[in-house]
């Protein structure tokens, strides 16, 4: 097992990239097309700071590539690896959340029927959250 400890390491950090929301948002801002900082800040919301220590952390883990026209920075996404394995834990955890809500519905009709008032609570905390996201 001893010997394995590197490569344990190297998977550590590769899934740290994974570990930030606002990288994330870097990350699929830049997955399928070459964007500036100024063009990734505008499709995130992030901070000019913010996005350049994201997409400086990628680069520097040669996750994305980048490349200079002028004298704006251009990044991109050159891991694929890296995308599939957000994009397939994406889809997990959605058809997890709508499998779950599935469970619940049937648990959730019987409230209704015993207690309106507590279908209504639940409805209005769920859309506050819809709303939030």
């Amino acid at each position: 097992m001893q010997e394995l400890e590197p490569v344990f390491d190297k998977v550590a950090r590769y899934f740290a990239l994974l570990s930030d929301p606002s990288r994330l948002k870097v990350i699929h801002a830049i997955c399928n097309v070459e964007r500036s900082v100024n063009d990734v800040v505008t499709e995130t919301g992030l901070t000019q700071s913010t996005v350049s220590r994201h997409l400086s952390s990628l680069h520097q883990s040669q996750a994305a590539s980048r490349r200079k026209v002028g004298t704006q920075a251009l990044y991109a996404i050159s891991d694929r690896t890296l995308t599939d394995i957000c994009r397939t834990a994406c889809v997990s955890l959605v058809a997890r959340e709508e499998e779950h809500a599935e469970q619940m519905a049937p648990l959730r009709n019987q409230v209704t029927r015993f207690m309106p008032d507590a279908a209504n609570d639940a409805s209005a905390k769920t859309v506050k959250r819809v709303k939030r996201k």
